[in-house]
């Protein structure tokens, strides 16, 4: 069994946490919404197949109103036309930031997502991309588990 880096050295973990709600507070004081910062974290996760993360970042995106449709085609948003100019911003941004090195196509998503949000939203954008791919990193390492839910998202014994 792997160590969970969380519970060996909590300090580097309430850290990332400080850093985190750091992230999320700046991010949202630039415009970046809560919905949005949400569709950044669950893409991510997604890719990273981080199964934690991917539970929790569902579930919070839920209770932040985002439709249960959007959330099933995030996978393909791309391919549907459900998602508005900002939330296929936030999305290539989510993608460019987690898939690295940048390629040109991604490059390119980046600059039309500069354009559609401006300057300190793409840059709040890009932070939560940066500190959500950090705590699935960490997820993954410490092997953390996804309990099972009821449809109310209470944990089942």
């Amino acid at each position: 069994m792997r160590p969970s880096l969380d519970k060996v050295m909590p300090e580097a973990w309430q850290a990332a946490e400080a850093f985190s709600s750091a992230i999320r507070k700046a991010a949202l004081l630039r415009g970046l919404s809560v919905q949005e910062s949400e569709f950044i974290k669950l893409r991510a996760s997604q890719i990273n197949a981080c199964a934690f993360c991917v539970d929790l970042h569902s579930r919070e995106a839920r209770q932040a109103g985002i439709a249960q449709q959007k959330l099933d085609l995030l996978p393909a948003w791309r391919e549907t036309g459900v998602f508005d100019e900002r939330q296929r911003a936030v999305l290539a941004i989510a993608e460019a930031a987690t898939v690295l090195p940048t390629t040109e196509e991604s490059e390119a998503d980046l600059a039309g997502a500069r354009s559609v949000l401006g300057e300190e939203v793409f840059v709040a954008a890009e932070w939560v991309a940066v500190a959500i791919n950090a705590f699935n990193r960490v997820s993954i390492l410490s092997r953390h588990t996804v309990r099972p839910r009821d449809n109310e998202g209470k944990i089942i014994r």
